[in-house]
C-alpha cells in the first residue's frame, strides 16, 4: 500500500484515523482501521481487511451522494485504505433515517410493531456520547447546546432525507432494502455543513428482498455473544460483498 505525506494527526475514532494534509488546510485523509466495535466500544475486534472494505463502501457511497448533488466532504480514494478529504469539524450527533421500524426504535417504543413503514422516512438525533450511550436528541437539546441553529437542524433533515432516498433507489437496483442509515454532519473550511464521516457497512441495515434473516451488515456481529474466529471470517465475507455490490450500485 503506498501512503501519501501525510500530516500531523487531527483526530482518531474506534475505526479510523484523520490526518492533516500538507500544504492545505481544508483538506485532510481519512485512513480507516481493521477494527469492528459494539456496544460503544465494549466489544472490539481486529477483522482483517476492513479498512479497505469500508474504504470501498465509502468511496462508492459518497460518489453517489456527489453524483447527486448533496453537499458531502469526499474528495478521491486515494487507496485502499484512505480517502482525501474536506477538513471539518464534526458535529457531536450523528444522525438515524428509519424506513422501516426495527432494533433499538422498537425498544423505544414498544407500541410500535416490527416491520412498520414510516412514510416519509423518519429521522432521529442522537448525541454522540458513549458514557451516556449516545442519547436520543430534540431540536430544543440542539439549540441548547448551541450546536447548531434552527434553520441548520431543518437542512440536516432535509438533506439526511435526500441521502437516504438516494441510496435506498441505489440498492434497490441490486435488489436490496435499505432498512435504515446512520450519518454524520461536519462544518468546512467555511462553516458550511456537509455529510462528513463514513457510511459503510457499520452504518445501516441491509437486507436482501427484504429478509431480515439474510442481513448484510454489522447487526450480524452486534447479535454474535461469543465470537469465534468462524463468525469473524462470516462477517469478513459480507463486508466484502457489500463493498463489491456499493461499486455496482446506480441512482
Amino acid at each position: 500500500m503506498i501512503h501519501p505525506p501525510f500530516g500531523p494527526l487531527l483526530a482518531e475514532g474506534k475505526t479510523k484515523l484523520i490526518y492533516s494534509y500538507p500544504g492545505d488546510d481544508t483538506l485532510a485523509y481519512m485512513v480507516n482501521k481493521d477494527q469492528i466495535t459494539a456496544g460503544d466500544g465494549t466489544r472490539r475486534d481486529e477483522l482483517l481487511g476492513k479498512s479497505h472494505w469500508s474504504t470501498i463502501t465509502t468511496a462508492s457511497i459518497f460518489r453517489l451522494l456527489n453524483e447527486a448533488n448533496i453537499p458531502t466532504h469526499f474528495v478521491e480514494q486515494i487507496n485502499d485504505a484512505t480517502l482525501l478529504i474536506k477538513r471539518c469539524k464534526m458535529l457531536a450527533i450523528e444522525q438515524v433515517q428509519r424506513r422501516i421500524a426495527t432494533g433499538s426504535y422498537l425498544k423505544r417504543h414498544p407500541e410500535v410493531s416490527e416491520g412498520t413503514r414510516f412514510e416519509p422516512v423518519l429521522v432521529e438525533t442522537f448525541l454522540k456520547d458513549d458514557a451516556r450511550h449516545d442519547p436520543q436528541i430534540w431540536q430544543e437539546d440542539i439549540i441548547k447546546m448551541d450546536l447548531a441553529s434552527p434553520q441548520e437542524i431543518v437542512w440536516m433533515a432535509e438533506q439526511g432525507r435526500r441521502v437516504f432516498t438516494t441510496l435506498e433507489r441505489a440498492w434497490a437496483t441490486v435488489d436490496v432494502t435499505l432498512v435504515d442509515l446512520k450519518i454524520e454532519f461536519g462544518r468546512d473550511s467555511r462553516s458550511s455543513l456537509l455529510v462528513a464521516d463514513v457510511i459503510d457497512n457499520d452504518s445501516w441495515r441491509l437486507w436482501p428482498d427484504g429478509d431480515k434473516t439474510r442481513m448484510l451488515d454489522k447487526q450480524v456481529y452486534r447479535n454474535l455473544k461469543n465470537i469465534t474466529p468462524e463468525d469473524l471470517q462470516g462477517i469478513a465475507d459480507l463486508y466484502a460483498l457489500v463493498a463489491d455490490l456499493s461499486g455496482k450500485l446506480r441512482i
